[in-house]
């Protein structure tokens, strides 16, 4: 059998329903190597010996990542290409086969499941901070939008998109939360590194602000309501 990496990749992600990592790619060739090796010392019979050294001649001894995830990518460009009903996804956890989006009301059908609710506006608010300042408290989150996050933190804590980290360093010893990975499989991304950046406000900018926010409040000056000390009156 002739080596063809892509079409081992399909086969390797056709067996399994766990993620591909390409660690367990190299640990495959890796193997497939030592099984040969045993069995050029066992096969007594020359013609087959022949044809599992030509087999294993044409086996690299090592694939590299750019290798693997190049052959991934011509796979899923394949998949797109001839409109298969399945796709090759990279994810936190390696790369696995999952359903095109147009197939997917039909398994929902099949599995007779209910459409997923979207999560609501305030929901991805709440999701857009904790992912962007993780690990961040229910106060911090509450001085950014202003308004209170408890049915938000619950909601995405169900859906296991968000996940308590510890506590905070502060009085009170509040919660701190950040995202999980299943955060990423449902934004799409590898690692938070592909958040992508905001050219809105700095980070040293939302920082000050949640300061500001969760200071006690201070009594009202001349200064701080904009009258300079002369304009008012004695």
């Amino acid at each position: 059998m002739e080596f063809n990496l892509k079409q081992i990749l399909k086969a390797l992600l056709f067996s399994t329903s766990e993620s591909l990592a390409i660690k367990d790619v190299q640990a495959v060739i890796t193997r497939y190597h030592l099984t040969r090796g045993d069995d050029e010392e066992t096969d007594n019979i020359e013609e087959e010996q022949g044809v599992f050294d030509e087999v294993l001649s044409q086996v690299p001894n090592m694939l590299t990542s750019t290798q693997i995830r190049e052959a991934f990518a011509e796979i899923e460009q394949e998949l797109i290409d001839r409109r298969e009903p399945y796709r090759v996804l990279e994810g936190v956890n390696g790369f696995r086969l999952t359903v095109a989006p147009d197939y997917a009301d039909w398994i929902r059908l099949l599995r007779n499941e209910p459409r997923p609710q979207r999560l609501s506006s305030a929901a991805m608010e709440t999701l857009a901070i904790v992912a962007y300042r993780q690990p961040v408290t229910r106060a911090e989150i509450e001085a950014i939008r202003g308004v209170s996050s408890d049915s938000g933190l619950s909601k995405l804590l169900d859906k296991d998109l968000i996940v308590v980290l510890g506590r905070a360093d502060l009085p009170g010893r509040p919660l701190q939360y950040g995202t999980t990975p299943q955060f990423l499989e449902f934004c799409g991304l590898k690692s938070l590194e592909e958040l992508p950046a905001s050219d809105v406000i700095s980070p040293q900018q939302i920082s000050e602000w949640i300061r500001r926010a969760t200071l006690p409040e201070e009594a009202a000056t001349e200064t701080t309501v904009g009258l300079a000390p002369a304009d008012i009156n004695p």
